[in-house]
């Protein structure tokens, strides 16, 4: 829990300071996010591996399966495991770098309109000010995401 706990609060403090002007986010880089998911997710793996192997590996089989279809399903859900770290990574990077273009893309075009069309500014000013709640949010959920698969990713193996 003490991982988990300091891991949310870690991703809330840089995707939050992120936000701040003329600041960079590390969170927007995949390589960021995969050194933070590769390890953490190889831990809940191992770990699942070595207190319980035999329900670890029993996750790679559903309970009923017809001969025939075994061993597509294994190749299937051991494909399945091995992307995760990797979902985990681009949907944290993903999430994020959209939101930052788009503050971006708004905000170049609120201090263009600005000398030519002020009430158009205005307009993209209050859009480019409810963007940047809803990347707060944004930035607040990928991180309660990102943990929340993290400890179900666990929980399975535990």
């Amino acid at each position: 829990a003490l991982i988990l706990t300091s891991l949310i609060v870690f991703l809330l403090l840089i995707n939050l300071l992120g936000l701040l002007p003329y600041t960079f986010t590390p969170t927007t880089q995949l390589s960021i996010n995969l050194a933070l998911a590769f390890p953490l997710w190889l831990a809940t793996l191992l770990t699942g591996l070595r207190n319980q192997p035999s329900a670890s590996l029993g996750h790679l089989l559903p309970e009923g399966t017809p001969t025939p279809l075994i061993p597509a399903l294994i190749i299937i859900e051991t494909t399945s495991l091995l992307i995760r770290p990797l979902a985990l990574g681009v949907r944290l990077t993903a999430n994020l770098t959209a939101g930052h273009l788009l503050i971006q893309l708004i905000s170049t075009a609120t201090t263009a309109l600005i000398s030519t069309i002020p009430l158009v500014s205005l307009l993209t000013l209050l859009v480019l000010f409810l963007l940047t709640i809803l990347e707060v949010a944004v930035a607040i959920i990928q991180a309660y995401v990102f943990v929340l698969l993290l400890s179900l990713y666990l929980q399975e193996n535990i």
